[in-house]
């Protein structure tokens, strides 16, 4: 029976699993019925940071463009174009056992690609979700459904797994961005161009 959280809440991840060590992170989204008079693309990625919150260099920034870290602890699973669908729409997948020394915390966020151009914002997403899985025994450790408190943001930190002493938990953030993609990198220290 998965924990399910809510925002702002933190729970255990390697506690209570020690063997744990491959998990992979889901992240699911529905778009409301509705015309914007353009697709909606959502996109889903990682944010591999330090002790200070900002990454390193911009290969610790997991997307689309860059589906896997130097390290083979974060691998992203590929871009779902439409979000069509139950269950997952994008998954990364991570090693517990081969994140970086440097690495404090791993971010997860969701954005909306082109939302400026295209008019969209999370106002127009429902059943937004997080979910971590163990990959040894496929069990669903942890779920957070973000509910529908967004209105004009066009990118959202869901949540993030980080170090504490010695082990790993997950905190559920839910805290949205103007700005989209641009606006996060900012915020975790790196540059777009």
């Amino acid at each position: 029976m998965p924990i399910n959280l809510s925002k702002g809440q933190k729970v255990d991840l390697t506690k209570g699993n020690p063997g744990l060590k491959n998990i992979m992170v889901g992240l699911g989204w529905d778009v409301n019925q509705f015309d914007s008079g353009a697709a909606f693309d959502l996109d889903a990625s990682a944010f591999m940071a330090g002790a200070n919150g900002k990454c390193p260099t911009e290969k610790e920034f997991v997307f689309y463009g860059n589906l896997i870290h130097s390290s083979e602890a974060v691998k992203h699973m590929g871009d779902n174009l439409t979000g069509e669908g139950d269950g997952d729409d994008e998954q990364i997948q991570i090693d517990l056992s081969k994140i970086p020394a440097n690495v404090e915390k791993i971010a997860f966020a969701v954005t909306i690609y082109d939302a400026e151009t295209r008019r969209q914002n999370f106002g127009q997403v429902s059943n937004a979700f997080i979910r971590i899985v163990d990959e040894a025994t496929n069990t669903e450790l942890i779920r957070y459904d973000l509910g529908e408190d967004f209105s004009i943001e066009t990118a959202v930190v869901v949540g993030e797994l980080y170090r504490n002493n010695g082990e790993w938990k997950f905190n559920a953030i839910g805290s949205g961005f103007q700005g989209g993609l641009a606006a996060l990198c900012g915020h975790y220290g790196i540059e777009v161009a």
